[in-house]
């Protein structure tokens, strides 16, 4: 499979680029790469506080050069807050039988997986897709998590996966790593010419690619940004513009009505200065009247159509107070964000379960092998992170197993106060253990604290 598979790129290579060594660099530099690579850059540059909103010129009001107010909302970093811990607050969960079960949780354990998933999540949000290489360094499995800028995926007209570039630059040295089937080659070209650095044996394949889904495009990813950037461009502007109107409306205009008795007016550099004006005269300040209702309206208008597009709860951004509800009151009120996590759960799975793939085909090499019959009981659970009555939960459990319908374990699994079902089990069997020694010991009538002794 290898054979054909390499034999697929070298033809590929030699029709579209005329079988050059270096076919990567023009691949990595043609036009709708380069044009991927500047939207997710434009995107990190944004996140980062670069708003359309900063842009804006100045302008002369009262024969001065006046700088208008450039207020920078960051809600896209809130929201995505929101979406990543809503989903990932709690570790992804692997069932199955126990053996396989067991050597997954020690890699994901090692190499810290739970902090790379908030990663990957993350990238995949804010940019629509990212890679992730699975290898083995020191004996162990790890994960490498390649910048969503820094990627370039070769696919076929099938759109299968062929081979994947990495190309970054570091103190204006290039630097390109090329993965193919079986093989990675790294390259550079410090000195001028463009030359082979390394050479290593591919054991787990091609990278993962984590991907959102995108009408326009099958192997491409969309960002969450492009659905909210332009409503978060015109609460800026929004927010702009009526605080620069608040400080205008705040230097009013003088008028006189009428023939002042005496002096040449009133002059600009005193503050409080009376005058005498004739009878039937009068004096005011004339001042813009500032619609708050119409602003308030607008606002309002534009942050839930905001949350409403991010599947984001209102109470979850304090934009609501609710007293005490049920279980079932606080589902629906986080219903959209349910699915909006479940549509990320899937992004996310597609690519945990080829991850998996991939750990099993590294643990052979580590001499750890499973049949097919103990890999296919694995399976992938999420708990999102949804407000719970606890008391509620923990009464209807109790019913459960009162009932007989579920097994202590379930419980635990259910239980908010329980975050490893497995140590608690263990924990559990002790105590019944050491609860079944001592009445042994009661029953014979045997002091326990000289039988602990005589045990040491």
């Amino acid at each position: 499979m290898k054979g054909e598979f390499q034999l697929e790129l070298n033809e590929y290579i030699k029709a579209k680029y005329d079988g050059q060594s270096d076919w990567f660099v023009e691949f990595v530099n043609e036009p709708s790469n380069q044009m991927n690579k500047q939207d997710i850059h434009s995107k990190k540059e944004y996140l980062d506080g670069s708003h359309v909103i900063l842009n804006s010129p100045s302008f002369h009001y009262n024969n001065k050069l006046y700088n208008p107010r450039k207020l920078v909302v960051s809600y896209a970093k809130t929201l995505l807050n929101f979406q990543k811990s809503f989903l990932l607050s709690k570790s992804v969960v692997y069932t199955g039988k126990e053996r396989v079960v067991k050597a997954i949780n020690e890699i994901n354990r090692k190499g810290k997986m739970d902090r790379i998933n908030v990663k990957i999540l993350h990238n995949l949000l804010s940019y629509g897709e990212v890679y992730e290489y699975i290898y083995i360094s020191d004996g162990k499995i790890k994960s490498r998590v390649i910048d969503s800028e820094e990627g370039y995926p070769l696919f076929d007209h099938n759109n299968e996966l062929m081979a994947f570039v990495q190309h970054y630059i570091n103190d204006g040295i290039s630097y390109y790593v090329v993965y193919e089937k079986d093989i990675v080659r790294e390259y550079t070209n410090e000195g001028g010419e463009l030359h082979l650095i390394g050479e290593y044996s591919n054991l787990s394949g091609l990278p993962v690619i984590y991907k959102t889904d995108n009408e326009l495009s099958h192997t491409k990813g969309k960002s969450e940004l492009d659905d909210w950037i332009y409503i978060l461009d015109e609460i800026e502007n929004l927010l702009s513009k009526f605080t620069d109107t608040v400080y205008k409306n705040m230097n009013p205009i003088p008028i006189a009505i009428g023939q002042e008795l005496k002096g040449n007016g009133i002059a600009s550099n005193i503050v409080g200065m009376g005058i005498q004006l004739d009878d039937g005269s009068d004096f005011k300040f004339a001042s813009i009247q500032l619609d708050v209702e119409a602003f308030n309206a607008l606002y309002d208008k534009l942050i839930q159509t905001l949350f409403d597009i991010s599947s984001t709860p209102n109470v979850a951004m304090n934009k609501a107070e609710i007293a005490n509800v049920s279980e079932t009151s606080i589902r629906i009120l986080y219903s959209l964000a349910n699915v909006k996590a479940k549509i990320n759960e899937n992004y996310l799975r597609d690519g945990l379960e080829e991850r998996l793939n991939k750990y099993r085909v590294l643990l052979g090499y580590l001499g750890k092998n499973f049949t097919d019959n103990e890999f296919e009981t694995l399976d992938i659970q999420f708990s999102y992170d949804m407000p719970s009555n606890d008391q509620e939960i923990i009464n209807n459990l109790k019913t459960l197993y009162d009932m007989k319908s579920i097994s202590l374990e379930t419980l635990l699994d259910r239980s908010p106060y329980i975050n490893d079902t497995q140590m608690e089990m263990e924990r559990l069997h002790k105590t019944n253990d050491d609860k079944h020694i001592n009445m042994n010991i009661d029953k014979n009538g045997t002091d326990i604290q000289n039988v602990t002794l005589s045990g040491k």
